[in-house]
Order: C-alpha cells, then structure tokens, then sequence
C-alpha cells in the first residue's frame, strides 16, 4: 500500500512538473492529483527538491549504467563525424526511457529541460553527486572528439545543443503530427531525435570538421 501511494504521488508530479515547470507546481496540486494528503508526501519524501530528484532518479537510474557501458565500447573519432556517432550511440539508451514510463524519453528530457530554465540548482548537485561520474565519462569522450576546443566554448555549444534537444522533445507530438499531415511521413520519437542528432552535431563541433 505504502509502495502505491509513493508511486501515485511520483506520476503525480512527474506529469504536473512537466506540464508546468517545478515552480509553478505546488503540493497542494500534487496532493490533490495523487488523492494523498500532505502527510504522506513529506512521509515518503521529505521535501519538494527530494520529490523533484525522486521523479528524475527514476530515469537516471536506468539511463546512466546504459551510458556507461555505451562509454566503455566507444571508439574516438574527431571531428563532427565523432560527435555524431557518440550522440547516436546514446539514441538507444534513451529510447528504454520509455519503459519507465510512458512517452519517457520526452518526459525526461522535458524535466530535465524544466530543471535549467527554473536554475534548480540542487538538481546539479543531486545529477553530479549520484551520477558525476557517468557525465565526467560522457564529456572526456565529447573533448577527445574536439580536443582543440576548449571547456568554455564546449559549455556553451551543450548549451545551445539541450536546448535544441529540448525544444524538440518538447514539441515531438506537433513535429510528428506536422510530418504526416505535410509529408506523409509516420514518425515517431525516435525519428524526431535521429533528424535531430546530426543538426545538433554540427553545432557542437563548430568549425572543428
């Protein structure tokens, strides 16, 4: 029982903090879509910021070991041609995000999304306390395919890049829906993220191909 409440409030406000952002959302509104009162939300949770970590967790538990082993087998390539064949070598992992929940993959892009527009800085902290090591492999790979640009502009480039990925995740349903009814084409998630990998490749690589 206990174990249904928990997860009834985490869909809960995995859908809220995606449809609104994590500021807009207050308990009351969770509390009410769960059907639980207050009590059992700082029962279970403690806190609004471990909720919003709890709902990510559930994502990152799943994605990042996949990542590692993604890593591990990597073989570099410079250039933009290596930035794109390590951003599709992500594709997979991404997609069993899907299993989580459904329409995960967009969901947790979204929230992740929600999470830097909002400058919730304790979701850094919580990403690189539990996970740093995963992301610290995930950036060597993307220095050893451009070793000649340096951390600030590679900052800015990702920068520019999640908000691509974003913005697509975000609006996949009228991309989809804007495909058939222009272009009669049946597309689905991932073929939102596979046209978007090699534009967001160049932007990464800059000059460097």
């Amino acid at each position: 029982m206990a174990k249904d409440t928990k997860v009834r409030i985490l869909n809960a406000a995995e859908a809220l903090f995606a449809e609104q952002g994590f500021t807009q959302t207050s308990m009351r509104a969770i509390t009410t879509r769960a059907d639980v009162n207050l009590a059992s939300v700082n029962y279970h949770f403690g806190s609004k910021k471990n909720l919003i970590q709890a709902v990510l967790k559930r994502y990152f538990d799943v994605l990042m070991p996949q990542i590692d082993t993604v890593l591990a087998k990597h073989k570099v390539e410079t250039g933009v041609g290596g930035v794109q064949s390590l951003l599709m070598s992500l594709v997979p992992p991404m997609m069993t995000l899907s299993n989580v929940r459904p329409k995960g993959t967009a969901l947790f892009v979204q929230l992740l999304g929600r999470g830097y527009n909002e400058t919730q800085g304790h979701l850094r902290r919580f990403i690189m306390h539990d996970y740093g090591k995963s992301v610290a492999g995930l950036m060597a790979a993307l220095h050893a395919s451009l070793p000649e640009v340096d951390d600030h502009e590679l900052f800015w480039r990702l920068h520019f890049a999640i908000g691509s990925f974003v913005f697509s995740m975000a609006s996949s349903q009228a991309l989809t829906e804007i495909a058939e009814a222009d272009f009669n084409q049946d597309v689905d998630i991932q073929a939102v993220i596979l046209h978007l990998v090699p534009f967001v490749s160049q932007g990464i690589a800059g000059h460097s191909a």
